[in-house]
């Protein structure tokens, strides 16, 4: 009963800052997380599905012999002579832009007698162009089977409205595939295709690679994904082979002037970026009985599998840290050295130190946990040894992907202290952020925002929230990311940028808060040959004090639902 009541003595504070908990100690959970694997093995074609379209689905997975393109009977034409090449209209503008006639090649006026011709097809492949089925970012759905995609093409599907694409999708796949039923497509200029889906709020689209936007949704099919790292086209009904057919003596090799896909995955990058992490209080007490790396035992697949995974710590490592008391009455907080291999085992890449609890063990403290960060190669920003470090971006080029992380504290005061001479967050306090963003923007990167902010429990963004993070979108940022809440908040695009008001917490002891602040999400930023092409968002629930684990589809599509909602979507 006395500790019942201390609680209750502190319940008053929960809704400043970083709240206290309210519930038990911290127990043994009866919990066994349907984990999800972060990049799912692509799945089985549907039955049926290789017989009705064959194409699509029985790619070689070896480049072919181009000595040997010619068809039978072609007689291959004279070292010296212009060479004529057909190339099929329809063939995606991403392919077109990517070639590179060799010198004597130039285009012919028909098929009819060109030397070579460019088509699509399996008789010869030489490029295999990769398409995506994208729904309105705000879909619930996640992912369909590819049986639903064949029940769309052949009209089937009476319940689901048209599916869209462009003139060129619609001439391409109908080679592969056949015509579509009447009715089952509606045909859009490519410029108009997005814009149409979001008026409609329910819709499919099909859209190659090179033109997936943040506004839109790319669905799994079957499992499968073209933003994952182990995406593996043999596996993927979307993909359009397209072949060379007639042979040049001397030719030069087609990979010297045909563009071989649109998707490289040497050109990938995938950010994972989370919310508030404060390794204290009965989150600490629960590693100290379960583990150090308890809290991130049903998550860590998904940050480890980023090629850039981030973390906004918002707690100094102190050697002389105190045991953790799950019931600490103030708000002054330090975590463990030892709690670092919590970051280590999750695989933290970028530090974000904009946290209101930076400074709160002293200079030395912070001091050394940069030290820390810095032994194990860990890059960090929005605080740092002095002010001028702490408003120095983080610049990250991966995969030809040049990305800046920059970020402050928008409460300012005593949460941010960081000065010419002092450790500590950085303030948001005049322009420097903003001009920072379009400088970086004009340097050819990629700016990347977070703010720790006000925090207020509601799934709706506040005025001063959303006056903050659009100064920064329209600045340049390409995302606008919130650290500070301690439940998720909405999302809105200013212009082709995300802003996410909140992802809520993601190693944080609120589990009795409120259901809202069990909840939480990581986002999943995929970049690709220097542009933000697309983000998952990846709901998280907390089963106790310290660990999260993957939603379950229904848990997922409730959040979803509240998010969007308060969103205005």
């Amino acid at each position: 009963m006395a500790r019942r009541g201390l609680l209750l003595a502190f319940l008053t504070v929960l809704m400043c800052g970083c709240g206290v908990v309210s519930g038990p100690l911290p127990q043994q959970i009866p919990f066994t997380p349907t984990f999800t694997p972060f990049q799912p093995l692509p799945s089985p074609t549907v039955p049926g599905a290789a017989e009705a379209y064959p194409a699509p689905t029985q790619l070689p997975t070896t480049q072919p012999d181009l000595t040997q393109t010619h068809l039978p009977g072609e007689t291959p034409i004279p070292q010296g002579s212009l060479v004529s090449v057909w190339i099929e209209p329809a063939l995606p503008p991403g392919f077109n832009a990517g070639l590179a006639l060799p010198a004597g090649y130039i285009p012919a006026g028909s098929a009819q007698g060109a030397a070579l011709r460019l088509e699509p097809g399996n008789a010869a492949p030489v490029s295999r162009w990769v398409y995506a089925l994208v729904a309105p970012f705000p879909s619930l759905v996640s992912g369909v089977s590819w049986q639903d995609v064949q029940s769309a093409w052949a009209g089937a599907a009476s319940d689901k409205p048209p599916l869209l694409l462009d003139k060129s999708t619609l001439a391409l796949f109908s080679a592969l595939w056949s015509a579509p039923a009447p009715g089952a497509v509606e045909v859009l200029p490519a410029t108009d295709l997005l814009e149409s889906a979001w008026g409609r709020g329910r819709a499919w689209a099909l859209v190659p690679f090179e033109a997936l936007n943040p506004r839109w949704k790319v669905l799994e099919i079957d499992g499968v994904s073209p933003l994952r790292k182990d995406f593996d086209p043999a596996g993927y009904p979307l993909i359009l082979p397209v072949s060379l057919i007639g042979q040049v003596d001397g030719s030069p090799a087609a990979e010297t002037w045909i563009p071989a896909t649109n998707r490289d995955p040497s050109r990938l990058t995938i950010v994972a970026m989370t919310g508030v992490t404060a390794l204290v209080r009965a989150t600490a007490f629960t590693m100290e009985q379960r583990g150090v790396k308890y809290p991130g035992k049903d998550v860590r697949d998904w940050l480890r599998d980023a090629d850039v995974a981030h973390i906004s710590n918002e707690v100094p490592f102190a050697r002389d840290c105190p045991y953790p008391n799950p019931v600490q009455p103030d708000m002054r907080f330090c975590s463990d050295t030892r709690y670092i291999e919590l970051l280590e085992d999750v695989g933290a890449d970028v530090i974000e130190l904009t946290g209101d609890h930076f400074q709160d063990w002293g200079s030395q403290a912070m001091l050394l946990t940069l030290d820390l960060y810095r032994q194990r190669g860990w890059g960090y920003y929005g605080g740092g040894a002095d002010l001028q470090e702490g408003r120095q971006p983080l610049l990250v080029e991966h995969n030809g992907n040049k990305l800046a992380f920059i970020g402050c504290n928008g409460k300012g005061g005593s949460f941010a202290q960081a000065g010419p001479n002092r450790p500590g967050a950085v303030d948001c306090a005049g322009d420097w952020m903003p001009d920072e963003i379009t400088r970086l923007k004009q340097q050819g990167y990629l700016p990347i925002a977070t703010f720790q902010h006000f925090e207020y429990y509601t799934y709706q963004a506040q005025p001063n929230q959303e006056r903050d993070f659009r100064e920064v979108a329209r600045a340049g940022a390409v995302i606008v990311s919130g650290s500070q809440a301690h439940q998720p908040q909405a999302l809105e695009f200013v212009g082709d940028t995300l802003v996410h008001y909140g992802l809520g917490n993601l190693f944080f002891d609120q589990y009795d808060v409120s259901e809202a602040c069990r909840q939480a999400f990581i986002d999943r930023h995929v970049f690709y040959n220097g542009r933000y092409i697309s983000t998952e968002l990846l709901p998280i629930l907390f089963v106790d004090y310290a660990r999260p684990r993957p939603m379950s589809p229904a848990e997922s599509d409730d959040l979803l639902r509240k998010v969007f909602n308060a969103s205005g979507w």
